[in-house]
């Protein structure tokens, strides 16, 4: 890497391509590898293996049309991403800002920057080692340790889908990697490409997805508009938890014991359902086993969350657009443990420190407005039910819709009172507990009619 630093010019002034000659100027050799690698399946592989400088990765970037004065953003992250931030000023962007804009426009996949910062952490000795434990399967040349990942690649040794090798080979020589790669999973089961199609509706709702605290879900409530508020007044709406929701005046329809297969069928039936047209709001609620950002199928396949809400995009589904769109997921989100004598859990350690709110609740929800995501517990902990009266989740959710709908509470408002109630419960020892965690971009508060009649439960 150079040793130079960036030329003194505060003001960055300049024609484009003199911007990235200096930039060009400031990086070095290796910097140009690591330029090389993170565009692989970007740009053709002939023309990286031929390109010796910076420059000539540049040129291919504006052929490519991945690079232009009016969007520089990918070359910012590239620079980012190997630690060149100083740079950045030349593209007129800032650390803060391409981090801000990455979660919507990397254009690097999650497999590469693994990739990458393994690379990283993968220092001489270890290196050395891996060289040693592979033997004759590599060529007999020098090999950085970025080098030797892209020729694992390159051998189909390792995929995005596939990472047995590495891990084997993590495990031996550098066990810490593991969690890098456990990272990674998590992400990718997250993950949801944007088409090109979805990029208006991306650029227009970037940077909604809020995570609230209810101190802050109050604050929301109140800056919203007062006349601004969804008010249904369709019957034939949505889904949901069978006796509540049809007391709330949802068309409710019910699925046991669903295979993998099936779920994608009945995903299907109600992304194509024409009622959506005449309705106000979808409901669709999941009770099952978790982990990490999915749910399990009934055939114990993990199907992330994303994957099942970005079926009711608007550009998916544009019955649903502009309509308010719920999903409650009582599940764990991780590991199965051993239930306790009248408390079952849906999966989790309850030991285990929580992942990110961040890596798992906002990467589940869509880029786009008018979703809300209730899961029974934050990442990381497990969801209890209790084997007399059900699960605490799905309880509190039922009993706080009885008591506040008549009040005319907004369903943020309840999910507060919800995630108050079960964070107060406890099992009969009093040593396990559960906190629930809304995730949204609602632009507007939701407010269910009425119903005429009292419910019983």
């Amino acid at each position: 890497m150079s040793s130079q630093g960036p030329h003194s010019d505060k003001n960055c002034k300049g024609t484009f391509r003199e911007k990235l000659l200096i930039i060009c100027s400031n990086l070095g050799v290796e910097d140009v590898e690591h330029l090389k690698f993170l565009c692989i399946g970007l740009v053709p592989n002939k023309n990286l293996e031929k390109s010796s400088s910076a420059s000539d990765v540049f040129e291919h970037l504006l052929a490519e049309d991945l690079l232009s004065e009016n969007d520089p953003f990918f070359l910012a992250e590239l620079l980012y991403i190997i630690g060149q931030k100083k740079l950045l000023q030349y593209l007129n962007y800032t650390k803060e800002k391409v981090e801000h804009l990455l979660p919507t426009q990397r254009r690097v996949s999650l497999f590469r920057n693994l990739l990458y910062e393994l690379s990283a952490d993968i220092d001489k000795e270890k290196l050395k080692d891996m060289i040693f434990l592979l033997g004759d399967s590599l060529p007999k040349t020098e090999m950085t340790s970025l080098g030797l990942l892209a020729f694992l690649e390159k051998q189909d040794k390792i995929d995005e889908n596939n990472l047995k090798y590495l891990e084997d080979l993590c495990k031996t020589v550098v066990p810490k990697l593991l969690r890098n790669i456990e990272k990674y999973k998590r992400e990718k089961a997250t993950q949801i490409v944007v088409s090109p199609a979805d990029k208006e509706a991306e650029s227009l709702y970037q940077g909604e997805e809020e995570l609230f605290s209810q101190t802050e879900v109050k604050r929301f409530l109140e800056a919203l508009p007062q006349g601004e508020s969804w008010q249904n007044k369709h019957a034939r709406s949505g889904e949901i938890l069978k006796c509540v929701f049809t007391w709330l005046g949802f068309t409710v329809c019910k699925y046991d014991n669903v295979t993998k297969g099936r779920m994608e069928e009945v995903l299907q039936e109600q992304k194509c359902n024409p009622d959506h047209v005449n309705g106000d709001c979808f409901v669709f609620c999941i009770l099952t086993h978790g982990k990490f950002g999915a749910v399990y199928s009934s055939d114990e396949a993990l199907i992330p969350i994303r994957e099942i809400m970005s079926h009711f995009t608007a550009r998916q589904c544009p019955g649903l657009a502009d309509k308010p769109k719920l999903f409650f997921i009582q599940a764990c989100q991780g590991d199965e443990i051993q239930p306790s004598v009248s408390i079952e859990a849906d999966a989790l350690n309850p030991e285990q420190q929580p992942t990110s709110l961040q890596g798992i609740l906002q990467d589940s929800i869509p880029v786009e407005a008018d979703f809300l995501l209730g899961l029974a517990t934050v990442p990381g902990y497990v969801s209890f039910r209790d084997v007399q009266e059900g699960s605490w989740y799905i309880q509190s959710l039922c009993n706080h819709l009885k008591t506040l709908v008549p009040s005319h509470e907004d369903i943020l408002s309840i999910l507060t009172a919800v995630n108050n109630d079960v964070s107060q419960r406890a099992d009969r020892l009093g040593t396990k507990k559960q906190m629930p965690q809304p995730a949204f971009t609602l632009r507007k508060k939701l407010i269910f009619p009425v119903p005429p009649d009292e419910l019983s439960l």
